[in-house]
């Protein structure tokens, strides 16, 4: 049941109006509503796994409870790892067993290897990684375990954002599923306006890249250097508009039931060093990344000043990379970016953000963005490549005389949307999103929603529903 299908716009619609106008103010019978919601939503994927989420749900509420009711720190200890282990050993078992298993067989050359049909549960990735956070705060005391199980449950299965984020923490969403949530028309437009940037973005700019990225990656031998580098450009705004896509959709469907969850994208497309895009990119990911492994990797590490902190940052992006799948190119693609900020640290440059001196960016802001979208081309081509060998040829495609031909399959409809994707993004960047354009006057503003409602029923490309960060 994709955001975008026929049928999910149904299921909402039902699942709003009897939210609001039938339950009403029953705090209660919401909640019970919206988890059932929840669980239809995600049965609707595959029912089987539906169990397993239950089953995680009630074992980390207990085991919530218990390292809460725990004094001696022995035994709060002794629960935090019942539930760690639990939960990476789950996910580690459906994202990353055959991975190891074959990787092994391969070091050994063994031929009767072992192999499992395991499917990877829809959203495992974020739903467990709300699951850890929430034992650490509860442990570190920053969390009181939750004694109401209705509101925890709906905390880990919360649909909106249970395939593909943000990674919301216990801390921002439980207080807001104990309390009454009011709908106001102010709030609820500002939301269908989030839920049309992310329709835009998904269907027409995302799904009119992807043919042409696919065919680029699946045939990248016999294309020239330039074309391949073209494709890896095209592929970093396919990504930017997918995936933040559907974080705009999720933060709109969230806020239409009375919800604020974490915000995942401020604009990296205008980011001028590595740092500044890892600021504005995933950032549930990223900051949750930062709390629980990074902080303290950099503790651990104090004694040894810089070489400590570059240390640090480099297991964090090697983490990064490693939680977006089973590959070897996804890890080396989280060690390029760790190695991506040396330069910064050595310098001191590491936390220093750059604002925009004028409404058009100056020669020396317009550089570093170039170089910093660069940087992450280069790196794409790892997250792109199903394995090393290919990795290597698409290197070797790039980084060949033929870079310097003139790039195939360039198309000034697609060069049109990026266009249009990257001004709406500029005219506000300093806004909550690309479409809180409440400042403008009543004329501009329906102009605007016209124009991109047109765009969508004219050029939105409705057979693609699924997201990239679902297969995550």
């Amino acid at each position: 049941m994709q955001f975008t299908s026929l049928i999910f716009l149904l299921f909402f619609s039902v699942v709003f109006a009897v939210y609001w106008w039938v339950l009403g103010k029953k705090l209660k019978a919401q909640n019970i509503f919206l988890l059932l919601a929840s669980y239809v939503f995600y049965a609707n994927w595959d029912w089987r796994f539906l169990i397993l989420l239950i089953v995680s749900s009630g074992l980390i509420y207990y085991l919530g409870l218990k390292i809460s009711e725990s004094e001696d720190p022995k035994r709060k200890k002794l629960w935090t790892n019942l539930g760690l282990i639990f939960s990476i050993g789950t996910l580690f078992y459906f994202k990353y067993f055959n991975f190891f298993i074959d990787s092994f067989a391969d070091l050994f050359s063994i031929k009767n290897k072992l192999t499992l049909s395991i499917i990877l549960p829809l959203g495992i990735s974020f739903y467990t990684f709300r699951m850890i956070s929430y034992l650490l705060d509860i442990k570190n005391n920053k969390l009181k375990a939750e004694t109401d199980a209705l509101a925890f449950f709906n905390f880990i299965s919360f649909f909106p954002s249970m395939t593909s984020g943000p990674i919301d923490k216990a801390g921002l969403l439980l207080p807001q599923l104990k309390k009454e949530r009011v709908f106001t028309v102010e709030n609820g437009s500002d939301a269908a306006r989030q839920i049309l940037l992310g329709a835009f973005k998904k269907l027409v700019v995302a799904n009119s890249i992807t043919p042409i990225t696919q065919d680029i990656f699946q045939n990248y031998g016999h294309l020239s250097g330039s074309t391949v580098a073209f494709g890896m450009i095209l592929f970093l705004f396919e990504m930017y508009a997918d995936f933040s896509g559907y974080s705009d959709m999720a933060i709109g469907f969230a806020r239409l039931l009375g919800f604020k969850i974490t915000k995942n994208f401020a604009f990296p497309l205008f980011a001028q060093n590595i740092a500044d895009y890892w600021r504005k990119w995933h950032i549930s990911l990223t900051s949750w990344l930062t709390e629980y492994v990074f902080t303290p990797l950099v503790i651990q590490f104090r004694d040894y000043d810089k070489k400590g902190l570059i240390a640090a940052i480099i297991l964090n992006f090697i983490l990064i990379g490693a939680w977006h799948g089973p590959r070897f190119t996804f890890v080396l693609f989280g060690l390029l970016h760790g190695l991506y900020y040396v330069p910064l640290i050595l310098n001191d440059k590491l936390n220093k953000k750059k604002k925009f001196s004028k409404k058009i960016p100056t020669l020396k802001e317009f550089g570093n963005i170039l170089l910093t979208m660069g940087m992450v081309c280069f790196a794409l081509v790892l997250f792109v490549a199903p394995n090393l060998t290919d990795a290597f040829g698409m290197y070797g495609r790039i980084f060949s005389l033929s870079l310097f031909a003139v790039p195939q399959f360039i198309n000034i409809k697609i060069l049109g949307l990026i266009a249009i994707l990257i001004l709406i993004d500029w005219l506000n960047k300093d806004q909550e999103h690309a479409l809180a354009i409440s400042r403008y006057k009543p004329l501009v503003r329906r102009g605007i929603y016209v124009f991109f409602i047109f765009m969508i029923m004219y050029y939105g490309i409705f057979g693609n529903g699924s997201f990239i960060y679902e297969q995550f």
